[in-house]
Parts: C-alpha cells; structure tokens; sequence
C-alpha cells in the first residue's frame, strides 16, 4: 500500500519514473553499486542541450565519490592531477552531492528516480549514514529522488541509530502475515483462474498450517496442487500434503538459515525454544543455557546481525521468521 501511495503521488505529477533495485549482500560493494545506477539513469535521460550542464555535475560527483572511497572501481581514465582535483575526504558530503545532482537533473527533465534496497539492514554503518544524509538533502530541496527500503525488524533501530532525524524523512510500513480474507485469497483466486476450488476446509487447514506467512502459503498449495486429483481440493487432499510440505521447508527454507550459524549460535536458539513461549527474556535463554547474561549478549548480536532473531521489546527476542521454533523442535528430536 505504502509503494502504491508513494509511486501514485510521483505519477500525478506527470513525472516519468525512473526505477533501480539494489539488494545488500556481503559480496555487494555499495558505491559502485549506486554509481552503475546513477549512470544508468543518465543514459535513460534526454540527451538535449540543456541537460548537457546537469550530466557533467553527476559525472563529476560519479568521479569524486569512486576516486576517493572506492579507488579499486575505478572504470574511467584519469590523470594524477584529476586525481587530485576530485580527491575527498568527506564521505557524506560527497555522497549527498552525488544524490543533489542526481535530483537535479531529475526534476529539470521532469522524471523521477527511485532506488529500491532491499535487505537494507545489512548495509555497513557509514553507507547508511551516508545514504541518509542525501535524502535528508534532497527532501529538503525538493527533488523528485526517492528510496523505498525493506528489511528485517532490526532496521527500525539501525536507522534511527545512524541519524537521529531518520525518522523525520522514512514513512514507516510494517508488512507482516497476510490476514485471513488476504489468505483466504491468494490461495482460491489462483486456483479458481485454472477452473479448480478448495473445499472450506481445506482452505481453512492451510491457513492454520502456515500461519498465513505467504511464501509458507505458496510453498504449502504447489505440493497441493501437484497431489491433488479432480477439480476439488479436499481437506484430505491438504492433509496428504503436509508431510512433504514440512519437509521442503525443513531441508531448504529453514536448513539453510540454520547451516550458517555456529554450534553456540545454534545452542542459543535451542535455549530460546526450552522458554516454552515467546518472544522470550534474555535472561530466561541465559538461565537455559546456564550462562550469565553477559556471556550470551555477543551470540545474541550475532543472531540479530544475521536476520534470525530480533528484539521484540526491550529484553524479549524472537525469530524473524514464523514457525523456526518448530523447525528447531523437529530438527532437535
């Protein structure tokens, strides 16, 4: 809804929209991440006189930003006094006025450019700083560049740590399990577009079984659909799926979330399923694992630095994805 609203607003305006996605790995290098974006924009531009003035700032800012914190990228000829000329030290300030003069040209040829990062909590601390700043400057400005973000729950704190007016400039949408009617939806439509219905109950024991967790429901009605017989559905057609369900989670979705972690990592979630509810206390899991608190605070970070748990409230942790708990249960016994 948030992506609706916001992507309406910038259409009303009769602005061209100029989209790139991003998503934060350990292997993406950030800067030339976004200067391969930035150039991209440029080439989709018009090329007309007046523009000609806006091109060379961006290219300028391009230059100054690779030369001086991303040496290595270097893609481009350049002179040891050009070298010096665009020469650096001030990472947010160059940053910011990469994005000014991205904004810049933007609004002078009436388009609108937007980066999409996903799994944004795991950009470094000066990037997001960095990234923050520019789009502060920008918002001020009133150039049509904008970021949609997603990430874990994590990244409500990770921002607001970087910049303390974070939450001044980011409008805030949180996306959790579908509702029932949503559910209820994206598993009947589907069906019904290729001339096939499930029965009530059937939809309803999909609904319990997932949690309503979309990928959990894409994932449950393909082993469906593939044992399932007539133009019917059945509740016993989802019944003689779900072992093969549980088990395509078990040795791929949940397997590979849980084959990172380290042997003590792996006690610490143990220890959190033995509390028995949760979002459960950091300290219950220390009494679990009988350790003291500040002996488990580091694998505790560790776990929210990787995306498999997160602070619920203060003092309570949970997993980020639904039903791990039960996976650490099966995998357990």
């Amino acid at each position: 809804m948030m992506i609706t609203r916001i992507l309406t607003f910038f259409f009303s305006t009769g602005f061209a929209m100029r989209v790139r996605g991003l998503e934060i790995t350990d292997s993406l290098r950030f800067i030339p991440a976004i200067t391969t974006a930035a150039n991209r924009f440029l080439r989709n531009l018009s090329s007309k006189e007046k523009l000609k003035n806006y091109i060379n700032k961006v290219l300028d800012a391009i230059k100054t930003l690779t030369i001086s914190f991303s040496p290595g990228d270097i893609t481009f000829q350049i002179t040891a006094e050009e070298k010096e000329m665009y020469y650096s030290t001030d990472y947010e300030q160059t940053f910011t006025e990469l994005f000014e003069s991205l904004g810049s040209i933007a609004k002078e040829a009436c388009q609108s450019i937007c980066f999409f990062i996903d799994e944004i909590q795991y950009m470094r601390k000066e990037d997001i700083s960095a990234l923050i700043c520019a789009l502060h400057r920008v918002s001020q400005k009133g150039y049509p560049l904008m970021l949609i973000g997603a990430g874990l729950p994590k990244v409500f704190q990770f921002i607001g740590n970087a910049r303390t007016y974070a939450e001044r400039i980011f409008r805030y949408e949180e996306i959790d399990s579908l509702t029932d009617d949503e559910a209820r939806d994206a598993i009947i439509v589907p069906a019904e577009e290729e001339c096939k219905k499930y029965e009530p109950a059937a939809v309803d024991e999909i609904i319990r079984e997932t949690g309503s967790y979309p990928y959990f429901i894409q994932e449950f009605c393909y082993q469906v659909w593939n044992n399932a017989d007539g133009d019917t559905i059945s509740l016993k057609d989802v019944k003689g799926s779900e072992k093969q369900y549980i088990e395509t989670l078990d040795n791929g979705f949940f397997m590979v979330k849980f084959e990172r972690c380290t042997d003590r990592e792996k006690n610490f979630m143990y220890a959190m399923v033995d509390c028995g509810e949760l979002p459960c206390t950091i300290s219950n899991v220390a009494k679990n694992m009988q350790k003291q608190v500040t002996q488990i605070s580091p694998i505790r970070a560790q776990l929210i630095n990787k995306g498999l748990i997160y602070a619920a409230k203060y003092g309570e942790i949970d997993f980020t994805v639904p039903k791990f708990d039960e996976f650490l249960i099966r995998k357990r016994s």
